[in-house]
């Protein structure tokens, strides 16, 4: 890590001046459509009334009584959230100021912030060129230092030996939450094919938010010249004409494509994806993001959505 770079109390202190005063403005203390509590105690049945989730009827009582009743659950006080932190090279890239590992960093430290501050604990598990590293499930302000510092000394930079396979991170993940958890699935997802069903089946036990990082470059290709290209994992340059108009159509027709297939491998795992751009500012994303929270509720208890698939 080099000498200088701020310390971890001065990174969560500016993001505290700066990120989390203005999401405390925005949510208006809205803190449990951005993280759904977990209930798992039963605490009494009641008639069901308009707009109550479906998915919660009792349909033994129900037939039993002729009328449909749901069930009605105590809240866990505290919760236990993990990060899956996928900071392999290919998040080492930013094509202005801001890297996508730099906004995963901040979002994360956010996130733990806002829990921390409720009495909930925070983990992480953390991926380079393998999981290399797991932050047991810790409380406060403590442990938020501690996540972020873990963080800042990873070095960068590093070639890896293959490229990145999610899959060994979400199974990892697996073994190491015994306990139904808050998941937070960070990454750019450039990576192997094959993750798909492990992420459906940690979502199944887990309550599973999914942040997708990416860089507009990575979206659609300018009109740069001739341009020279690294993979970031491999180190392998290549020499491209992005003047070329058929180049830039064969680009745009494979972002295309994995996109698609990017979307319906969150589809098929049935989980909340939140994309974050190298140029957003993270307040404003996670306030869209706690609307489309809203909004999945509503659908859950049928009523009509607000929203596209893409914010």
């Amino acid at each position: 890590m080099s000498e200088l770079m701020p310390a971890p109390e001065a990174i969560l202190r500016r993001l505290e001046m700066t990120v989390l005063r203005r999401l405390d403005g925005l949510l208006h203390g809205d803190y449990r459509t951005l993280f759904r509590g977990i209930g798992v105690d039963l605490a009494d049945l009641r008639e069901y009334q308009y707009q109550d989730d479906v998915r919660h009827i009792d349909w033994n009582v129900t037939a039993r009584l002729q009328t449909p009743y749901v069930k009605e659950y105590y809240e866990e006080r505290e919760l236990t959230a993990w990060f899956l932190l996928d900071l392999s090279p290919s998040e080492n890239f930013g094509s202005q100021t801001i890297t996508k590992r730099t906004q995963a960093m901040d979002l994360t430290t956010i996130l733990a912030s806002l829990l921390s501050r409720h009495g909930n604990r925070v983990g992480a598990l953390f991926y380079g060129t393998n999981v290399d590293t797991v932050v047991p499930a810790g409380s406060g302000r403590r442990q938020v230092l501690q996540l972020l510092h873990r963080m800042l000394k990873r070095p960068q930079g590093v070639k890896a030996p293959s490229s990145t396979q999610l899959l060994d991170l979400l199974q990892t993940a697996s073994h190491v939450m015994h306990r139904r958890s808050l998941v937070f699935v960070i990454s750019d997802f450039i990576t192997q094919p094959g993750w798909e069903k492990a992420m459906a089946m940690l979502a199944q036990r887990h309550e599973l938010v999914v942040i997708r990082l990416y860089d507009p470059l990575e979206m659609a290709l300018p009109d740069l010249g001739l341009l020279t290209i690294q993979d970031a994992e491999t180190a392998e340059q290549l020499l491209v004409d992005t003047h070329d108009k058929a180049f830039r159509s064969r680009f745009a027709a494979a972002v295309t494509e994995r996109e698609e297939a990017l979307h319906d491998a969150f589809s098929y795992a049935g989980v909340d994806a939140l994309e974050l751009s190298t140029e957003d500012d993270i307040v404003d994303a996670l306030y869209r993001f706690s609307e489309l929270r809203k909004n999945s509720s509503r659908l859950a208890t049928g009523g009509t959505s607000q929203f596209g698939r893409r914010q």
